[in-house]
This record gives structure tokens, sequence and C-alpha cells, in this order.
């Protein structure tokens, strides 16, 4: 008799059953799904639920049920077969708590929070939110920060990846003043369906396109090892802190509490010096040249099995295989320092990657075994929602007879 737990190569068997917290009673027909994939069941009459062949790597259990408050549970999948419990509290409303109403989303912080979340790309102009009222969005003046979460889960379609993602527990923050944006939950993604083989055939190639030069995919080349064949340059970046950028944020404030003077007594020299002023770098970079060999920051582990980033300083990342998207020239002139002048279109894609941690676990999959341990910025930071896939997608490399078949 085969091992129950060799479902397939490198995959195994997970299971377990969701009860209610106090009663210890099954709850049938919960949800339970692995975040960031498309695996996804439903339990049975007794609570129990089976998904028979699971890639190897690190997920987020989560089980959830109407009236219930969503629970989830860290896995690492190798090849033996694993059991989990879920013991799901009753939600406020089942305990017959009194629960009051919000009040309805301010359209202009809804709009900003659409735009971000969702992004700017041709990708996530086809991405819709279906069910706007399950999102809370709340504008705090203090931080001036905007705060969006859900009960629940919100659900977008994405029309040009072919995805229904359901985003449960969302908690997403867009801060104006240090201009930063920052968002996560548990989706779960499943695909669209169309009896259109030329729509299928076209979401077939966009994924791929979202997916070669991502982070999942320069990650996934880091694991085996194969950053150059894979087409990335990776060089090492280096910022340090300017100080005349403290003064020059003093007389910036100073000139402005009198901006109605002396833009009266000179016009043209007034906006010369704020431009000249905010055009003082907070951070000279330094970018060397020469690309880093792969050893200079891929570490393989004793086991051979692990391997981690650890690198000083900053990694810059850049992809010359694909074009980046259309939308993105628009996006860094909107989005260039005061006084600056906007940057030349780009014609190859061009990240920077941050450690948060002095150490990083990478997986085969392409995913980071504690993704707040990296940070991204440039193209990388530019994609949402729009280019978003789940973590067990598979890359299938385009021939020309498949291309010549998608036009």
């Amino acid at each position: 008799m085969s091992d129950p737990a060799h479902c397939g190569l490198g995959q195994a068997r997970l299971s377990g059953v969701v009860l209610d917290s106090l009663t210890r009673q099954p709850l049938p027909f919960s949800t339970v799904f692995l975040a960031n994939t498309t695996l996804g069941v439903t339990t049975d009459e007794a609570g129990r639920f089976v998904f028979e062949r699971v890639p190897p790597g690190s997920y987020e259990a989560v089980a959830s049920f109407l009236g219930y408050r969503l629970r989830r549970q860290p896995v690492l999948i190798a090849t033996s077969a694993q059991h989990l419990t879920f013991r799901l509290p009753p939600a406020a409303t089942a305990l017959g708590e009194v629960v009051v109403c919000p009040t309805p989303n301010n359209p202009d912080d809804y709009r900003k929070f659409v735009e971000s979340f969702l992004g700017a790309t041709s990708f996530s102009r086809q991405c819709r939110i279906r069910d706007p009222e399950a999102v809370r969005v709340h504008y705090d003046p203090e931080a001036n920060e905007l705060h969006a979460t859900c009960s629940d889960y919100v659900t977008v379609e994405n029309r040009a990846l072919g995805y229904r993602i359901k985003y449960y527990g969302l908690d997403f923050r867009l801060n104006f003043r240090q201009q930063w944006v920052a968002f996560y939950g548990w989706p779960i993604m499943e695909d669209l369906t169309t009896t259109s083989e030329r729509q299928r055939r076209r979401w077939q190639e966009n994924r791929r396109q979202a997916y070669v030069g991502s982070l999942t995919h320069f990650l996934r080349s880091v694991y085996d090892n194969r950053v150059t064949e894979e087409g990335f340059v990776v060089q090492r970046l280096r910022r340090v802190v300017n100080p005349a950028r403290a003064q020059a944020d003093s007389l910036l404030a100073l000139m402005r509490q009198q901006t109605t003077t002396r833009r009266l007594l000179n016009p043209a020299r007034f906006d010369d010096s704020l431009q000249a002023l905010a055009a003082v770098p907070r951070q000279p970079e330094y970018l060397y040249t020469r690309p880093l060999a792969t050893e200079a920051y891929r570490q393989q582990l004793p086991d051979a099995e692990r391997v981690a980033l650890q690198f000083p300083d900053l990694l810059q990342v850049s992809y010359g295989r694909e074009k980046p998207d259309p939308t993105y020239a628009a996006h860094l002139a909107r989005t260039a320092p005061l006084g600056r002048p906007a940057p030349a279109a780009p014609t190859t894609q061009v990240s920077v990657l941050h450690l948060l941690l002095p150490q990083v676990l990478v997986q085969a999959n392409g995913q980071a075994t504690n993704p707040l341990g990296v940070l991204t910025e440039g193209y990388w930071g530019f994609e949402k929602l729009g280019e978003f896939l789940p973590v067990n997608y598979q890359f299938e490399p385009l021939t020309s007879t498949r291309k010549a078949r998608i036009q």
C-alpha cells in the first residue's frame, strides 16, 4: 500500500476539522483555505476538510464561518500528512451584543483607498471591488493616514488575470505624510469561468506577463540559484543621510509661512528658492555599477534545503526582458518630488529591495518565510492587486507557437 502522505511528487495531504470554540460541536460547510493560493475547500457535515495535494512550503491555513471569528494557523508542508483543528469563537453578533452600524464611507476617502489598493497599472484598471459596502474607510487627520478594514472579506474581480479574490481580514493603511502604502490579510483566489478559448488564452498570457520580472520570479530564481539565467541584474545600492536636508526643511517651513509677502515682492525668485530647497535630496544614493555575484546576497544554509537573503545596504534589481507597464512613466511623473524634473520614461523594470531583518528565508515557491522582513520600492512597489498571482501559480515559458495562437 502506498503512503497516503505522498499524493504526488513533492506534495502532501492536509486535513482537519472546524469546531465551535465554546460547544466543541462541528461547524459544517465552513470555508477553509490556504491564504494567497487557489486552494480552498468546504467542510462536510462533521466539520471535516481535506486537501489531498498541497505543494511544499509555508502557508497560513484559514477557517471561516458565518457568525464566527476567522481563525488561522501557520503550517509547513513537506512530505508528511498533517491534521489541523480550528476552534472558531462566535462573533459579537452571535453573542447578542449590541453592534453599532458604521456610517457610510466618505466618497473621496473610499476613492483614494481603491486607487491605492488596486493600483494604477494596466491590469489594475481591469479590477473591480464587487462589494464596496464590505469595506470601512476611516481617515485619521492627526496621523494623516487612511485606514480601511473589512469585518469578513471584500471581493475583487480581476478581469485581466481571470481571478476572483476574496480578501479576508483586510488591514489597509495609506500614510500621506510619509508617502507609503501597506496592506495585508488572507486572500483566497479562484479562477473566473469563461466559454471563450480566446479569453482563456489571454488570461494565461497576462498571468505570464504579471509573473516575469516580479518579486516572486526573482525570489524563485534566488532559491534556484538562477538569477542571471532568468534575466535579472542585481547591484548594490547605498543611501546615506544628508545633513543639509534638515536645514532645507526648516527654511522651507519658514518661507511658506511668508508666502503672500514674498510672492508680491519677487514672485519668480521666491518660486525658484522654494524649488531649490525642495530639490535637496534626503538621502544621496550611491549605486555600485558592477553587478553583484549571487553569493553576495544569497546564503545556502547548512541543511542544503534552506536558502536565505542576506546583504548590506540595499539591492537594486533590474529586469530587461519585459518592458515596464505603459502607465509606469505617468506614475513616476505624478510622484516626482517637488522641484525635481519628471524622470524619463524607463525602458527597464527597476526595483529596490530592503531587508528589515538581518536574514530572510526564501522558499521554493518564491515567497519569503516572513513577508514582513522584506520591503520593496520602485517597479515592484508600483505593482499592486492587478498583478497579484496565487502562490501556487506555475509559470510556463511562452513558446513561439503558443504566442502566435494568443494574438
